[in-house]
C-alpha cells in the first residue's frame, strides 16, 4: 500500500498547494475552478457518477438540455486533464419527467464523441433495491460508460479475468488441433457484471446499491459502492497512477483507488460530504473503516427468513 500523504487538504483551490506526486487530494470547491489548475494529461483514470439533477434533496431540478451544457466545462478539463493512454467512466442512471425516461448515457454519448473520446464498453450496473414504480417498470440498473482518449490504452485484462467455464477444452483441428485452446489465467470478461462469486459472466454488474443497511452508508443519499469503482481502477491503471471523481461526495472512488495502491483526487463542493470522506479516509488507514469486499456474495434470500416468506394476510386476500 502506498504511505500516506501528508497532503489532505480541504482549501477552495489546488494552488499553491498542489503537486502532482501526492497520494491523496480532497479538494473543497467547484470542479470546474479546481480542475483548471492542474497540468496537461495528468490523471490515468477519471471515475464520476455526475449530479443527475432529478429533484434529489440535494439537487434542483432542471432541463435536461441545460444541465448537460452545465457540466460541458467540466468536461472540457476532464478531457485535458486526461492522459493520453488515460480512461474516463461516467456513470449515470436516467432522467425522469412527467413520467417520461431519458436515458442519460444517450444523451452524453455525443458530448463525449465531440471532446475526441472513444466509447470502449457501455456497462450496466444493476441493483436490486430503489424506488418503486407505479406507472412503469421500477428502475434497477445504471450504465456506466467506458471512454478512452486514444487507441493505447492502459488494459489490464490479467488483473480482471473470470475463470473460464471450460478450461480443459482443446482445439479441435487445423496446426493447433489437439492444444488446449484457452488461456490458463482465465477467459476476458463480457461487459456485463456481477459480483457473485467472482462468476462476473452470469449476468450483470450486480452489485448492491449504498441503502440503509449497506456497511458504506453514510449521510450521502445517493453513493458510489466502492466495489463498482474497483473494477476501474484495477483493470483501467497501474499502481501509483491518479485517479481523478470531480464530484466526490463522501470519498468512495478514493477509497477504492487508495484501497488498491493507486493515488486519489476528489473535488466536492458540500462541506459535509468532503468532512465525511476526510474521516472515511482517516478510518481506511486506521483499518476502520466498514466497506462491502470485491467478490462478496450477494445476499439471496433463502426462504426461512421470516421477511422473505409469503404473508398469511395476502394469502386470505387472494383467496
Amino acid at each position: 500500500m502506498l504511505d500516506r500523504s501528508p497532503l489532505m487538504f480541504t482549501g477552495p483551490a489546488i494552488s499553491p498547494h498542489y503537486q502532482p506526486g501526492s497520494e491523496i487530494i480532497l479538494a473543497h470547491g467547484d470542479a470546474a475552478d479546481i480542475l483548471a489548475k492542474m497540468p496537461d494529461e495528468s490523471v490515468q483514470l477519471t471515475v464520476t457518477s455526475p449530479p443527475y439533477n432529478i429533484g434529489k434533496e440535494y439537487e434542483r431540478a432542471t432541463q435536461l438540455d441545460r444541465y448537460l451544457a452545465t457540466l460541458e466545462p467540466i468536461i472540457d478539463q476532464l478531457v485535458r486533464t486526461l492522459s493520453k493512454g488515460g480512461s474516463l467512466c461516467w456513470q449515470v442512471g436516467n432522467y425522469v419527467e412527467d413520467g417520461e425516461v431519458f436515458p442519460l448515457d444517450i444523451f452524453y454519448y455525443p458530448v463525449f464523441k465531440r471532446h475526441g473520446l472513444k466509447l470502449r464498453n457501455r456497462i450496466v450496473w444493476h441493483f436490486a433495491h430503489g424506488l418503486h414504480a407505479s406507472k412503469r417498470l421500477s428502475g434497477r440498473y445504471e450504465v456506466l460508460l467506458w471512454f478512452t482518449k486514444g487507441d493505447d490504452y492502459t488494459f489490464n485484462l490479467d488483473d480482471i479475468r473470470v475463470p473460464s467455464k471450460y478450461p480443459g477444452k482443446r482445439h479441435f483441428k487445423g496446426e493447433k488441433a489437439g492444444e488446449l485452446s484457452g488461456n490458463p489465467l482465465g477467459k476476458n470478461p463480457s461487459d456485463i457484471w456481477p459480483i457473485l462469486q467472482r462468476d462476473w459472466e452470469r449476468c450483470m454488474w450486480d452489485i448492491p446499491n449504498v441503502k440503509a443497511n449497506h456497511p458504506e452508508k453514510t449521510i450521502h443519499p445517493c453513493q458510489f459502492p466502492i466495489e463498482l469503482v474497483e473494477r476501474c481502477v484495477l483493470g483501467l491503471t497501474n499502481p501509483g497512477d491518479l485517479v481523478l471523481d470531480p464530484f466526490s461526495g463522501v470519498g468512495s472512488a478514493m477509497l477504492a483507488a487508495l484501497k488498491n495502491n493507486r493515488r486519489a483526487m476528489g473535488c466536492e463542493l458540500d462541506a459535509d460530504y468532503i468532512a465525511a470522506a476526510h474521516a472515511r479516509i482517516e478510518n481506511f488507514y486506521s483499518g476502520s473503516l466498514p466497506y462491502r469486499p470485491l467478490g462478496k456474495p450477494v445476499h439471496v434470500p433463502t426462504g426461512r427468513d421470516r421477511v422473505s416468506q409469503f404473508p398469511e394476510e395476502w394469502k386470505k386476500e387472494l383467496l
